[in-house]
């Protein structure tokens, strides 16, 4: 099980495929072993890593997640890339891990060659944050057994850390991870998603805010899928991705 020290927090992650270093980068309450098709995909062409943060997956655990829990993800990213000895990586992430990985953009521009940001937007409003945290006080069968899968037993320790962290932020007027911040990514950055997404709050807006604050991005978006695209609709993503990619590396 390949695991790291990051600021003595102890991290694992999955691996698959040679070639650029990309890194995958999850959700918040997801985990590399919902990676897994991801990590097959990209590992093709790719030295594919999938990254457990702090509190979740395989990785160490944390009782309180501290406000800035992103960014400190966003640092054991780069922790990720020091441990193997890597200059450069594209970073792919999805919902709460496209924040992430423009985070890590903003914060060490030279570590990352380009960004694939899905299914994610800058600014989640309090009632909109308090709402998606007491749909999970009652979770469905299927979403039990995707967190069980994720991060195991304890897999409703690990939510309910992260629901007591989007309370907190909601307290304090939302979430605003990215405020500020695209306009020091300087990479290559490709935003996707569905028009159809039903999670995120004001979809159209705040990802054309988005392209606006980042220097060299572009947007695809699709009339199909839901959240993410890049699980309800692979394929697409898929294709969106590799084209991304194939410009970036022919450069």
């Amino acid at each position: 099980m390949p695991e790291f020290v990051s600021g003595r927090r102890r991290l694992h992650y999955r691996e698959q495929g040679r070639g650029r270093t990309l890194v995958i980068l999850t959700g918040n309450t997801s985990s590399s072993a919902m990676q897994q098709a991801e990590l097959g995909h990209f590992g093709r062409d790719h030295r594919a890593l999938a990254l457990d943060y702090w509190g979740t997956g395989r990785s160490e655990r944390a009782s309180v997640w501290p406000d800035d829990w992103w960014e400190i993800a966003a640092h054991d990213t780069v922790a990720l890339l020091d441990h193997l000895q890597c200059k450069q990586a594209t970073l792919v992430g999805s919902s709460g891990g496209g924040v992430v990985g423009l985070v890590v953009a903003g914060l060490a521009p030279g570590r990352v060659e380009a960004v694939v940001a899905d299914s994610c937007v800058p600014h989640l409003p309090a009632e909109w944050v308090l709402r998606v945290v007491a749909a999970r006080e009652t979770p469905s069968r299927g979403a039990a057994s995707f967190w069980r899968q994720a991060h195991g037993d304890d897999w409703a320790d690990v939510v309910a850390a992260d629901s007591d962290l989007m309370r907190r932020l909601a307290a304090a007027g939302g979430v605003d991870v990215l405020q500020g911040r695209l306009g020091h990514v300087g990479c290559p950055v490709l935003l996707t998603a569905s028009l159809r997404d039903e999670i995120l709050p004001d979809l159209d807006a705040q990802l054309l805010e988005m392209v606006r604050a980042t220097a060299g991005s572009r947007l695809v978006l699709m009339d199909r899928g839901t959240h993410p695209l890049m699980w309800s609709r692979p394929d697409e993503f898929r294709w969106a991705a590799d084209c991304f990619l194939a410009e970036v590396h022919a450069r």
